[in-house]
């Protein structure tokens, strides 16, 4: 694997730390298994935007935008 540093000029521990990080990635990468699935927490889940019913259009539908019920 080869690291080119396109611009500014860090220092080797700079460049020791970014290789690291780097290297640790890469070796989780290869831990999972091919066919594991993808453990994404739920904060980043689109579905749960849309898990909840929209209130219906009406006069009241304002009131009821935010509150839960």
């Amino acid at each position: 694997m080869t690291i080119k540093v396109v611009r500014g000029n860090p220092t080797p521990e700079e460049l020791a730390a970014a290789l690291a990080v780097v290297r640790a990635r890469a070796a989780a990468a290869a831990a999972t298994p091919p066919g594991a699935p993808d453990t994404r927490d739920s904060w980043s889940d689109p579905s749960r935007i849309a898990a909840h019913r929209l209130p219906q259009p009406g006069p009241a539908a304002w009131g009821r935008t935010y509150w839960p019920g």
